[in-house]
Order: structure tokens, then sequence, then C-alpha cells
């Protein structure tokens, strides 16, 4: 079972098994970032739920506090480890190490509401992490640099992409009529249930969200220009980006207001998970 877990606490990732994400996705193009934050982190989750417990029902058991407790550091060493970057990749990068807490938090508690909550939360993060991985791609087209500190005042300097970054920057901490929100309370709902203290704790990464989140909007977006940016006229986002961007705003708002196919879809499997980790729990926990 522990080979199993930390083969997929790599890849989620888990710290302290984290260190990869942040330098990938710094030397990685738009589209790996997309790809990686997208798809293939979630992938370490589905890992989790489909073979990690299953096979191994009774060690999950008796390893799911320790798994829970890494979960609650991941996220605030993802939230505090993003609020001090400067470079906005490895701002993002850390984001999906704190939000994939929630989400190992949930995998071990063996409650149906928080496995239903980490489906969602899932998903929409990486709509979420995605979007904001294209924006900050075409804010690199047309800045040559990720370095914040090159940055500000870009707020009336650019049409669209400065709002469409505040959407997916809220979206990420949890606002309410976006998929995130549903997940992320899902997630705590189902998991007070079985751990109340870990989730009281995890509870507070939400406000941290917050102040990384809006730092890395104060820091790129308002106060005042840069000498070297002033001068420049920065073109708008073409029909081609607004589009792609676009798409994935709809797609997480419709995730937030109408989550109901995702959860009818994942209801039979996960009551088989949930029933398996329960049964497993009652046997080593007499």
């Amino acid at each position: 079972m522990l080979g199993f877990f930390i083969a997929f606490a790599v890849k989620m990732p888990v710290v302290p098994l984290h260190g990869w994400l942040p330098d990938a996705h710094s030397q990685a193009p738009t589209a790996g970032s997309v790809d990686l934050a997208g798809i293939l982190l979630k992938t370490a989750a589905y890992g989790l739920l489909r073979f990690s417990l299953p096979l191994f029902p009774n060690a999950s058991a008796e390893f799911a506090p320790i798994a829970m407790w890494l979960g609650v550091i991941g996220i605030f060493y993802g939230a505090w480890m993003a609020f001090t970057q400067y470079d906005i990749k490895r701002l993002i990068a850390y984001t999906s190490v704190s939000h994939m807490g929630f989400v190992l938090i949930a995998i071990y508690t063996g409650s149906q509401l928080a496995y239903q909550g980490a489906v969602i939360q899932m998903i929409a993060h990486g709509l979420s992490a995605a979007g904001l991985f294209i924006l900050c791609g075409q804010l690199y087209e047309r800045l040559h640099t990720r370095d914040m500190r090159m940055m500000g005042g870009l707020w009336g300097k650019m049409k669209w992409l400065p709002a469409l970054s505040m959407f997916f920057a809220v979206a990420t901490l949890g606002m309410p009529g976006t998929g995130n929100f549903v997940g992320e309370f899902m997630i705590l709902f189902g998991s007070y249930q079985v751990v109340p203290v870990i989730t009281v704790i995890s509870t507070f990464g939400l406000v941290f969200a917050s102040v990384y989140s809006l730092a890395m909007l104060h820091r790129a977006y308002f106060g005042k220009a840069k000498s070297q940016i002033a001068s420049v006229e920065l073109p708008g986002m073409s029909l081609r980006e607004l589009f792609i961007i676009l798409l994935l705003v709809v797609l997480l708002v419709l995730l937030g207001f109408y989550p109901q196919p995702i959860l009818d879809t994942s209801h039979s499997a996960m009551s088989n998970i949930q029933q398996w980790f329960v049964n497993s729990v009652t046997t080593t926990r007499p």
C-alpha cells in the first residue's frame, strides 16, 4: 500500500514530494502547464481511488490519519509558498499543491459526500488552473516576463485579460457560483462528519487562498505601471484567445450551478469505494 501511495503522492503532489511541480511548470510551455495542471495531477487522485483504496482497504484505513495530516500540511504550505512567489507560473503551481490537499483529505475520510466533492473539485480545479495558465501564457507573450515585480498597472492597459484573470483567481479560492465552491464545500461538509478537527483546521486554508489570489492580482494588475510597460501599447486578446477562455468560464459556472450530472455519474463508483473503506475502518478499529 505504501508503495502505491508514494507513487501517487509524487504525482499529486503531496508535500514533501512536491518539489518537481513548480520547476516543471516554470520550464514548461503554456500547453504543457495546462496539460499538467488540468489532467495529469488528477490522475494521481484517480489512482488512489481506483487502486490504493480498493486493493488495500485495511492498510489504507490505518494510514488514513497520516494521509489526512499530510493533506493539511499541503494546504498551508502550498498557500504560503504561493504567497511568497514573484514568478506568476510558480505561484499558480503552488496553488495546485494547496488545493490538492483538500482532495487528499477527502479521499481518506471514507465519506460519500467528500468523495463526490473530490470529483467535483478535481474537475473544477482542472478548469480554473488551466484558465490561469492560459492567461499567464498570454500575459507572457505581451510582456516577455513572468516576474510580477516587472508588472503592475495593467488593469487599464489591456482589455478582457485582467478581468478574466480576476474571475479565475476568485474561482480558484472558491467563489460561489463556480465548481470550486461546490467541490470544496462538499469536501468540508463530508469530512466534518468524520474528522471535525482536521476539517476545521483545513478550512482556514480557504482564507490563505484569498490572500495569495488577491496578492497575485494586486502585483500583476494594480498599482503603478513600471516604466518599461507604461510606454508600450499592449494588444488586447484575440477572438481565438477569448473563445478558449470564455469556454472555460462557461464550464466552471455551469459546474457551479448544475453539478448534478457529475454527481449522478460518480455516485455508484464512489459508493462502492466508500463501502470498502468504511468496512475496513470498522474491522481494523473495534
